[in-house]
């Protein structure tokens, strides 16, 4: 077998029993592995009733044919329903630790049940280990990674919870190689609520390839689109992600004190110049990647991986803070302590407007940056303000009466784009099946950055049909599992080369669109069956009844009404969102 280790482990935590699963041929080539292979198999294993915090719900670590095998195929994909949604959800995440797991002669873990105390796995070439983590509970995730390290092999790979895990805080993130977040959706706090700590790695077998001499000449042309590439060849290279900041603050999209305004106007001040002028230690990368858009950073008092776009803007213009350190500061205690930045920056600008409505009885100003720290440790260990907060910003505004001042979609928090400034990240937030998400359609690519080409970002005209093409194609990428970075500099054929030449099968690129379109059509199966409906599909009324009065997309709404109903023509569903009898046998799900 090519790319694929072709077995898949399952372990029922409650009463240590382990089962070996392979995955027949035809399940890979439709759904790959990763995201598409874990949607598929979490539908199998629980119903869209399934409580995201009991010992029934199944979370699914998975690899996928590409992982181990070439530049940037480290990642690995989580998946399960998520506590803080309540829709199917998948996170993914960098590092080493995908192909480190996959060394081990497997393709994932599978993990229901609860166990009785805190253990963690350790998976090598010769099985999984349960062992008992007790002496970890309560550590942080720096901590618990060295400790696991120093019992099992200076070479395992390891990926854990932190104290917010621990407490089932609705957006804690699971984290692998030191600072590498599988952030979004809470996936931390099903990990915690099964009691497991860990996952540990460290495996020494070889993954097939099918034709190794196409796949190095297939490197090369590839190594040169990278380089080429004025984003993946340039940008990100010198800056890292923090290179969108001032960009996206001169389109006036630059989400501002909970979404109020599109424009901050010290975003130099945090931007990623200033980063590499004033904390830049040297520059990171994950598996085999020739991109390394990682920076590892330090302030007078710590040392870290980070920030990145989002978390600089969750913790900078989002709560009107412009203190570089005190930004940098609580995104290492989110890394830490195992919290997604985005929901939790996002939560803590929630809260700040409802203090100055006078609806949430905390004081909690804009541009706080001495109380950030505390409140995102707070948060983690769900004491004081934290104890409301750690549910997320839907369940903290409809508490305090005022629903409208959370910026979500389907409960999970949006990311650093105001929608006003681009209509089609519009219609991808709004139509994205794990919730508010940039990453199921980066719409931001065409609209802003001109890759591949440049769209009117105003205009409604086209975006239905482009934003359902990058949601197929990103979930076919998420599946591989590949960086989405790449997106930028390789078009489908050239990702479809890439399978072929690993697997020996002979997908083309409809095949393999058509797989990213049945995953996608599955994950809003499951939540349709959960009870989401068109009325899930919308954005908070900031957006669509409230214009932004400065910057470049000052005098702008979001036109999702002029998109919806081709959006779910296009992808086959009736007028209320629903997946047609029709369409589901044409994907054959």
């Amino acid at each position: 077998m090519n790319g694929w280790m072709g077995k898949i482990v399952k372990i029922d935590l409650t009463t240590g029993k382990q089962t070996t699963l392979s995955i027949d041929e035809s399940l890979r080539r439709k759904y790959l592995g990763g995201r598409g292979l874990g949607v598929k198999l979490y539908t199998q294993l629980c119903s869209p009733k399934t409580d995201p915090l009991s010992p029934e719900n199944a979370l699914i670590f998975l690899t996928g044919p590409v992982t181990g095998t070439i530049l940037t195929s480290g990642r690995y994909q989580v998946i399960s329903r998520s506590p803080l949604t309540m829709t199917i959800c998948d996170s993914s995440s960098g590092g080493n630790f995908g192909a480190v797991l996959k060394a081990t002669g497997i393709d994932g873990i599978i993990i229901q049940g609860k166990a009785s105390k805190p253990v963690y796995l350790y998976t090598t070439d010769a099985g999984i280990e349960i062992k008992s983590a007790e002496h970890l509970w309560g550590k942080n995730t720096h901590e618990t990674q060295y400790a696991i390290i120093n019992e099992t092999s200076s070479k395992a790979s390891v990926a854990c919870i932190g104290p917010a895990g621990e407490n089932k805080v609705l957006f804690a993130s699971i984290m692998n190689d030191k600072d590498r977040a599988s952030g979004r959706g809470g996936l931390g706090a099903v990990m915690g609520s099964k009691n497991l700590k860990a996952i540990a790695a460290y495996g020494t077998k070889t993954i097939s390839v099918k034709y190794p001499d196409k796949l190095k000449n297939l490197l090369l042309r590839i190594d040169r689109l990278i380089d080429k590439n004025p984003i993946t060849g340039k940008s990100l290279k010198v800056l890292g992600t923090s290179v969108l900041i001032n960009v996206i603050n001169a389109h006036g999209l630059f989400p501002t004190k909970n979404f109020r305004y599109g424009v901050f106007n010290d975003a130099e001040g945090i931007s990623g110049e200033k980063i590499t002028e004033l904390l830049l230690q040297k520059k990171s990368g994950c598996y085999k990647c020739p991109i390394a858009c990682g920076r590892s950073t330090k302030t007078t008092n710590k040392q870290g991986e980070g920030p990145e776009y989002e978390t600089i803007w969750a913790f900078g213009a989002h709560l009107g803070i412009n203190d570089l350190t005190a930004i940098t500061e609580a995104n290492y205690a989110c890394n830490e302590l195992g919290l997604d930045t985005i929901s939790t920056g996002n939560t803590i600008g929630c809260a700040m407007e409802l203090s100055e409505v006078g609806a949430f009885p905390t004081s909690i100003k804009w541009g706080d940056s001495n109380k950030i720290v505390k409140i995102v440790e707070n948060i983690a260990y769900k004491q004081g303000i934290g104890t409301e907060l750690a549910f997320g910003s839907k369940r903290l505004s409809e508490k305090y009466g005022r629903p409208e001042l959370s910026m979500q979609v389907k409960g999970m928090e949006l990311p650093a784009y105001d929608p006003r400034g681009a209509q089609g990240q519009a219609l991808s937030y709004a139509t994205s099946n794990r919730g508010g998400c940039h990453m199921r359609a980066y719409m931001i690519g065409p609209e802003i950055l001109g890759q591949p080409v440049f769209l009117d970002r105003f205009s409604t005209k086209g975006k239905p049909e482009i934003v359902a093409f990058l949601q197929d194609f990103s979930a076919f990428v998420d599946s591989m599992i590949l960086c989405r970075f790449l997106q930028f500099a390789l078009g489908v054929s050239t990702f479809t080369e890439i399978l072929n030449c690993i697997t020996g099968i002979e997908f083309t690129d409809e095949e393999v669109l058509k797989i990213g379109k049945r995953i996608y059509t599955l994950e809003r199966d499951f939540n349709v069956k959960a009870g989401f409906t068109r009325e899930d599909d919308e954005l908070p009324p900031r957006f669509l009844n409230e214009k932004l009065n400065e910057g470049p997309s000052r005098n702008r709404v979001v036109k999702l009404d002029e998109m919806l109903d081709k959006y779910y023509a296009i992808r086959g569903w009736d007028l209320n969102g629903v997946p047609t009898q029709q369409t589901i046998e044409e994907l054959d799900i």
